[in-house]
């Protein structure tokens, strides 16, 4: 990385040479204070992009949903979103996730951050490659492939002067780039330290990808959301409604039961014999292939649970995704005492954060899940415009439910 010399000094210098390149739409003879990387990425940005610019071009969002549900990076930076959100709320900046075209597909951070970025959509939705919003981290990233930071007025577009971001490219196993890891804050907070931490992460990141390309068919899923369902390489295991309730509640507490609180999370008040819940547990080790330890029941290693991942996505702010995972209640149709608690933990989130988000998108389509909930209708007729045709769904939905 390139020292930078004092803060405010050189951002004043930045500032004069961006309003030479800005006023004459060329290049400035005899500029030094301007690293080569940046004046070559101002020249390819030129030819799209106006500095003038306010902010980012958005991605459709059903574009948006998909690609974040068929990326690579989905499922090792949800792994990593307490982690990342837990840093970028400790020292005030915002991370994002792009894919391989400079498309944001997660975010998360300080909130008073976060709303300043999402004023120039450095948001999911966002396009961050070079032609579509000049030089930025993410765009020299995805063009040099190497790590990149871009300084307050280093930035082509005027109203990312006030922001630096550190950035670097994320790699599959066989060295394809995914993508790009952001991490962006207010010029006045900028430390070369912050990126030797975006390598560390992005070296997370692609250390649980090598992880899974290297087991391609062994990757275990349980889905529980909706219609419970548990497959083992590609293909779904019959499985005792018992079984399932047991390792659903594994996976959402991973520090594991003591033999007596899973017998109690399962049983309640009801006089079971223990030997009844050693036997499903024996049952469920052998279909998990020992994933299940002896004495402190958990798993020994993590698995893939839709429940999780929704668990994971509300904690990271990502509420695209958590009502795409939704598909229904947690094994609606158990009894179980800890599965109880956990459907009305996951339900009461959901509900709380869609109730409390100004996207209309996210109304209707957890209302599509929750036909009888009068109040999630009436907040996705409220958000839609006058002139958008799914009022009508929303109506309908609404009018059901008070009949109902």
């Amino acid at each position: 990385m390139t020292q930078l010399p004092a803060p405010s000094p050189q951002r004043a210098e930045l500032e004069k040479a961006w309003a030479r390149w800005a006023t004459a739409m060329g290049r400035a003879q005899g500029e030094l204070v301007l690293r080569h990387e940046v004046v070559e990425s101002w020249e390819r940005s030129l030819r799209t992009v106006d500095p003038a610019r306010a902010v980012a071009p958005a991605t459709d969002r059903d574009e948006l949903g998909a690609r974040w549900a068929d990326s690579p990076l989905r499922n090792p930076v949800t792994e990593l979103s307490g982690e990342l959100r837990s840093i970028t709320e400790d020292a005030g900046m915002v991370a994002v996730v792009t894919d391989d075209e400079g498309t944001v597909l997660f975010s998360c951070g300080d909130r008073s951050v976060r709303q300043r970025a999402e004023q120039v959509n450095l948001a999911p939705g966002g396009c961050w490659d070079e032609p579509y919003m000049g030089t930025s981290g993410v765009a020299l990233s995805l063009h040099t492939g190497r790590p990149a930071t871009v300084w307050a007025a280093e930035h082509l577009v005027e109203a990312l002067h006030g922001w630096v971001c550190y950035c670097a490219p994320i790699r599959a196993a066989d060295g394809r780039q995914l993508g790009v890891l952001d991490l962006s804050t207010y010029w006045d907070r900028s430390h070369p330290l912050i990126l030797t931490t975006v390598r560390a992460l992005v070296a997370a990141i692609e250390s649980r990808l090598r992880s899974e390309s290297s087991h391609p068919t062994d990757r275990t899923r349980l889905e529980c959301l909706g219609v419970p369902r548990l497959y083992k390489e590609g293909k779904q295991l019959p499985m005792r409604p018992r079984q399932l309730e047991i390792l659903a509640l594994l996976a959402l507490e991973p520090e594991g039961f003591t033999p007596e609180r899973l017998h109690e999370a399962i049983y309640g008040d009801r006089s079971v014999s223990s030997s009844t819940l050693k036997a499903d547990v024996s049952r469920l080790r052998r279909a998990t292939d020992g994933r299940i330890a002896d004495r402190r029941y958990m798993l020994v290693e993590p698995l893939a649970c839709d429940a999780v991942e929704l668990l994971s996505a509300l904690e990271a702010g990502d509420l695209t995704t958590a009502v795409r995972l939704y598909r229904g209640p947690l094994l609606p149709d158990s009894d179980v005492p800890g599965i109880v608690q956990w459907r009305e933990h996951l339900d009461v989130c959901l509900r709380t954060a869609v109730l409390a988000d100004r996207n209309p998108d996210h109304a209707l389509r957890f209302g599509q899940r929750c036909p009888d909930d009068i109040e999630v209708h009436e907040h996705a007729l409220h958000l839609l415009a006058r002139g958008d045709s799914r009022r009508a769904l929303a109506a309908a939905r609404l009018h059901t439910a008070l009949r109902s």
